[in-house]
């Protein structure tokens, strides 16, 4: 959760999502924590991963777009959405391991991913927890460092007290209690990749970032393109946070297709 505003805008134009059946869906218990995600399609495994605050919902729009060439995973990432609510200190770290955890219960061994934002932050530390795993993945207004200490005005604003400002939380996730605590744990966002994790991360990464995306620091994104060893990066101009939604959309779908196609 990079730019506030920009993330508000992106996630109000998420809360419609088409109707699409899952050829599963249900929750698992792993590490101790329920996790719920659902499956489309058929190919090679393919997992979308969403934004702070928000659910597996925000990609149902683009299951049509992937399905046909990979088997989607749409993933509730600890603490939101259909997954159990957060029990303990909000941990991009702990989320990952999670989700390695999840992915070992799907029995694949090699995984395509993207993921936006926090769902970014968390691929990179899967990157590390599970060096072997990640053949390549697109991370849209993440780079792997980012802290919510450096942005107050989002803390002030972003409040369980406030929430009715934010229409999607109800649409996504499953009472107050979840959205209670999601909202009191973002507090405590904050990652960091030293340049020597940044060389240890094998897959191919391709970096997606809008130039008016005012969460992200461009020397910050330079720093990890340089050290990653081997990353494209993609620097959309006019755009903010939610770089792949809207207008960019299309151009997302064919690049993402393209990049994850690549042998």
């Amino acid at each position: 959760m990079k730019s506030f505003a920009a993330v508000f805008i992106f996630l109000l134009s998420s809360i419609t999502v088409l109707c699409q059946t899952p050829i599963k869906a249900e929750s698992v218990l792993v590490n101790g924590k329920s996790l719920y995600y659902e499956v489309y399609g058929s190919g090679e495994p393919l997992i979308l991963l969403h934004g702070y605050t928000q659910s597996s919902k925000s990609w149902k729009a683009y299951i049509k777009d992937y399905e046909k060439e990979y088997e989607v995973y749409l993933i509730d990432l600890t603490g939101h959405g259909k997954s159990e609510a957060f029990k303990k200190d909000l941990s991009i770290k702990s989320v990952a391991q999670d989700l390695n955890a999840l992915i070992r219960y799907f029995k694949v061994d090699k995984i395509k991913a993207i993921g936006f934002s926090f769902g970014g932050d968390v691929l990179y530390q899967l990157a590390l927890i599970n060096p072997s795993l990640i053949e390549s993945m697109i991370t849209i207004g993440a780079v792997g460092t980012w802290t919510v200490n450096d942005f107050p005005e989002y803390l002030e604003a972003f409040t369980f007290e406030n929430r009715a400002n934010f229409p999607w939380l109800k649409t996504s996730h499953e009472g107050d209690e979840q959205i209670k605590g999601m909202m009191e744990q973002f507090k405590n966002y904050s990652v960091r990749l030293s340049d020597e994790e940044l060389k240890r991360i094998q897959p191919e990464v391709l970096i997606m970032i809008g130039d008016d995306d005012e969460g992200m620091d461009l020397e910050e994104v330079v720093r990890v393109k340089n050290n990653l060893p081997k990353s494209d990066l993609w620097i959309l101009p006019d755009v903010s946070h939610g770089a792949h939604e809207g207008e960019t959309k299309a151009e997302f779908i064919l690049k993402s297709k393209a990049f994850l196609s690549k042998e």
